[in-house]
């Protein structure tokens, strides 16, 4: 997140366009959520691109800080923007949302929850998902289901 953080020195929490992936992961029909320390909502592991990166690269890179696994093949879901991917942070930050989302039901690793951001991992079964989902992930997975 160091490009963000820098732009946001300079823009303060003004309204900022944020590209970035996200990844379902799915294990035996269920689908992985983090508890995020930021917003205490469930959300996608995923986050923002970097300079030089591609959309895979992100979502490969999130993955693994996220949540220690290591993504296999990655099928690409869809891109979604527009007025629903519009968030207000709790400290302020704004951004509208441009969100690459793929899925992966290949990977390695065990999970381990990056304490920076997210207090918690756990698959969820499709039709048993919370409802405390973050507001940017909710047109993702709701394609995706």
């Amino acid at each position: 997140m160091g490009y963000m953080m820098d732009l946001r020195k300079v823009v303060g929490t003004r309204p900022l366009i944020m590209a970035g992936a996200c990844v379902l992961l799915l294990h035996e029909n269920k689908l992985l959520l983090g508890l995020r320390t930021d917003n205490g909502l469930w959300g996608l592991p995923g986050g923002s691109l970097e300079p030089g990166e591609s959309m895979e690269e992100v979502a490969v890179r999130e993955l693994a800080e996220e949540t220690g696994l290591k993504a296999g093949s990655l099928t690409l879901l869809d891109v979604f923007s527009g007025p629903q991917l519009y968030y207000k942070y709790p400290h302020g930050d704004e951004v509208y949302n441009v969100v690459t989302a793929y899925i992966c039901t290949e990977y390695t690793g065990e999970l381990k929850e990056d304490p920076n951001e997210v207090k918690e991992l756990r698959f969820f079964d499709l039709d048993h998902l919370p409802d405390e989902i973050s507001p940017p992930d909710i047109p993702v997975i709701q394609r995706f289901l």
